[in-house]
C-alpha cells in the first residue's frame, strides 16, 4: 500500500517518554492507549524515550496486556515502534520485543531526522550531579545484576520492586530538584561526543525546549514531559518539531 492509502504521513514521528504506566494508573493507559490507536498509527515511526512502564521485572509479567496489543498491532500496521530503556522498565528484554514487534534501541541512539543527526536518551544519565542515583544505576544495568535478579521468582521480584520505588520516592523528597535534573555540562559533552545539534530525552519531567549555543553554534533540547497528570508529546515533520501536552 502506498502512504496515501494507509493514511500514514511519510516522515512524520512522535516521540513520548515516562508514561509510567502502572496497574493503578488507569487514565494514563486509557490516555496512552488512545494514542496508539488514533494519532500513532498515521506516523511512519513511534519513539517511547524510556519509563514506558513505571515498573518491569521481567518479560514473563503479565502486567498491561491490553498495551502489549496495541503496540503489537500498531508495529503489524507497518508504523516503526522504538523503544529506549528507562530507570523503570530497563528489564524490556528480548521477550518484549517479539510480543510486541518495537525495537529496542540503545541509550543514547543518534538518529537521523530530516538530515539531521539527533540524540535520543532517556535522559537519566545526564543528571551526573545526582551521585547516589547514578550510583544505583551503574549497579543494575550491569549485566550480571541483571541475570541473578531475572533468576528470581516472578512474586520476589514484584517485591523488592515495589520496596525499590518506595526508596526513590523517599530519595526524592530529600533530594534538591536542581541535583536530579540534568548537568548542563553533561549536556554539553553529549553534544560534542556525537556532533549532534539536537538532544530528545524526558526522565527530568520538565518539559520545554532549550535553546542553546555550542561552540558557537545553535543548539537545542527538547524535554518530554510525564504522563501523571496528562500527556506529553513531541511530534517532529517535515523539519519541524511541536512539543504539546496532551490534555486529559
Amino acid at each position: 500500500m502506498t502512504s496515501a492509502q494507509t493514511g500514514v504521513e511519510p516522515g512524520r514521528c512522535l516521540f513520548v517518554s515516562d508514561v509510567h504506566l502502572d496497574t493503578v494508573a488507569g487514565a494514563a493507559e486509557a490516555q496512552f492507549l488512545a494514542l496508539l490507536r488514533t494519532e500513532a498509527p498515521r506516523v511512519e515511526a513511534l519513539y517511547i524515550l524510556g519509563d514506558l512502564f513505571e515498573s518491569w521485572v521481567g518479560d514473563d509479567t503479565p502486567a498491561h496486556p491490553a498495551v502489549i496489543e496495541a503496540l503489537a498491532a500498531l508495529s503489524a500496521s507497518g508504523v516503526g515502534c522504538f523503544v529506549l530503556h528507562g530507570n523503570r522498565d530497563f528489564l524490556l528484554g528480548s521477550g518484549f520485543a517479539e510480543r510486541t514487534g518495537c525495537h529496542l534501541l540503545p541509550d543514547p541512539v543518534v538518529r537521523e531526522f530530516g538530515g539531521e543527526r539527533v540524540l535520543l536518551t532517556h535522559g537519566d544519565a545526564l543528571c551526573t550531579d545526582d551521585h547516589a542515583y547514578q550510583e544505583l544505576r551503574t549497579t543494575v544495568r550491569d549485566p550480571a545484576w541483571q541475570r541473578r535478579f531475572l533468576a528470581l521468582p516472578l512474586a520476589t521480584r514484584e517485591l523488592l520492586a515495589n520496596e525499590a520505588r518506595a526508596g526513590s520516592r523517599a530519595h526524592t523528597s530529600r533530594t534538591r530538584p536542581t541535583i536530579m535534573d540534568v548537568n548542563p555540562g553533561a549536556v554539553e559533552a553529549a553534544f560534542r561526543a556525537t556532533g549532534a545539534r539536537r538532544i530528545i530525552h524526558g526522565h527530568t519531567h520538565r518539559p520545554a525546549v532549550h535553546d542553546t549555543q555550542i561552540d558557537g553554534r545553535p543548539a537545542q533540547r527538547m524535554v518530554l514531559g510525564a504522563w501523571y497528570e496528562q500527556g506529553s508529546c513531541l511530534s517532529y515533520e517535515a523539519g519541524r518539531y511541536h512539543l504539546r501536552a496532551l490534555p486529559r
